[in-house]
C-alpha cells in the first residue's frame, strides 16, 4: 500500500535566490500594534535616543573632563579653542560643544555622566517602591483581615505626609551626602505607599474572579494563587506603574538636589540645576550652562509620559477593545 505523502507545513523562511527571506506575515501583528500606538513606539525612541547619546558619548569624548579646573572656565559653545597654561599658548586646540561652567567644568561630559545617574535613582527607586507596593497589596487584598487593616493604615499615614519633606528631614539627620544608589533607595522607600493603594485595589477585584475561586476550591494555597494565577494577570497594570514611579522619582530627586541636598561630586541633572542656581548662570548670560541639563529632563519625562501612555492600552482591557 502506497504511502500518504503529506505537503510540509509552511516555514516561516523560504529560499528565494540563495537568500532566505522572512515571512513578513509574522511581523504584521507587530507593525500594527505600532500603527495605532504611537505614543509607546516615539517614548522608546525618545529613550533609545538618549541611551546612544550616552553611550556614543563615553566612546568618543573624554568624561573625565567633568572635573571642576579641567577646562577653561565661563566658555560659551566652540569646535575650537586654543588651550592657554601659564599664560602661553600650548599648541592644543580643543573643542567643547556645550562649553564650560564657573568651576571649569566641561558640560559635555557632565550631560553624558549625569544623564544616566539620574535614570539610575529612577530606576532604582522605581523597583524598590514598586517591589515594596505590591507585596504589600498582596498580603492586604487577598488575606484582608488585619493585616489589610494594619497594611491600609500604614498606606494611609504615608500618603498623608509628605514625602519630599521626610527626605529632607532624612538627610538632615544622616549628616552626610547620600549616594545616588542610596537616593534611590531613600525614594523608594518613601514613594511604596501609593501603588500599594493602586495595586491593591486591583487585586480585591481580581480576588472575586471565577478562576481565582476554583483555584481555591482546589487546594491551592494562597501564595500558589498569588504567583500563578494572579500576579501574571497584574504584570501589564504593575508594568505601567513602575513607568509612573520612575517618573516621580526621578522628579522627587531632581528636586531635592536643586536645594543642595545631593551629592556634590555626582554630575546628576539635578546637581547641575543646584550650580545653575548657585553660581546664577541665568544672570550671567550662561545659557549653554542651563539649557542642556533642561533639554535632557525635559526629553526624560517626555519618553516616560509616552511610554506610560502607550501602556495604558496593554494593561486596560477597556482601552485595548476602544483602539
Amino acid at each position: 500500500m502506497a504511502e500518504l505523502v503529506t505537503s510540509p507545513e509552511p516555514m516561516d523562511t523560504e529560499i528565494n535566490g540563495g537568500f532566505r527571506q522572512f515571512n513578513t506575515e509574522r511581523i504584521q501583528p507587530i507593525k500594527r500594534y505600532a500603527y495605532r500606538n504611537p505614543s509607546l513606539i516615539w517614548g522608546f525612541g525618545l529613550m533609545i535616543f538618549l541611551l546612544l547619546f550616552v553611550g556614543i558619548g563615553h566612546l568618543v569624548w573624554d568624561t573625565e573632563q567633568f572635573h571642576p579646573l579641567s577646562t577653561p572656565t565661563r566658555l560659551a559653545p566652540t569646535l575650537s579653542h586654543d588651550m592657554v597654561k601659564g599664560g602661553e599658548l600650548t599648541g592644543e586646540v580643543r573643542a567643547f560643544p556645550f562649553g564650560t561652567d564657573t568651576a571649569g567644568r566641561d558640560l559635555l561630559a557632565v550631560a553624558i555622566l549625569g544623564t544616566p545617574l539620574t535614570l539610575r535613582i529612577g530606576i532604582i527607586a522605581g523597583f524598590v517602591s514598586i517591589a515594596l507596593g505590591t507585596i504589600a497589596a498582596f498580603m492586604a487584598a487577598y488575606y484582608r483581615g488585619w493585616v489589610d487593616g494594619a497594611i491600609r493604615s500604614v498606606v494611609d499615614v504615608g500618603l498623608a505626609m509628605p514625602g519630599l519633606l521626610i527626605l529632607i528631614l532624612i538627610r538632615i539627620n544622616i549628616g552626610r551626602e547620600l549616594s545616588t544608589d542610596e537616593m534611590g533607595f531613600a525614594l523608594g522607600l518613601v514613594g511604596w505607599v501609593f501603588p500599594a493603594r493602586t495595586i491593591r485595589a486591583q487585586v480585591l477585584v481580581m480576588r472575586e474572579q471565577a478562576y481565582v475561586e476554583l483555584s481555591r476550591l482546589s487546594g491551592t494555597s494562597g501564595m500558589g494563587i498569588i504567583f500563578k494565577e494572579m500576579l501574571p494577570n497584574l504584570i501589564p497594570y504593575i508594568t505601567a506603574s513602575l513607568v509612573g514611579s520612575v517618573a516621580g522619582a526621578i522628579l522627587a530627586s531632581i528636586g531635592l538636589e536643586a536645594i543642595g541636598l545631593g551629592n556634590f561630586s555626582a554630575p546628576t541633572l539635578g546637581m547641575t540645576i543646584f550650580f545653575n542656581i548657585q553660581f546664577s548662570s541665568i544672570t550671567l548670560g550662561m545659557w549653554w550652562w542651563w539649557l542642556p541639563p533642561l533639554v535632557a529632563i525635559v526629553i526624560v519625562f517626555l519618553g516616560l509620559f509616552l511610554i506610560s501612555s502607550g501602556l495604558d492600552e496593554w494593561s486596560n482591557p477597556r482601552l485595548r477593545k476602544r483602539v
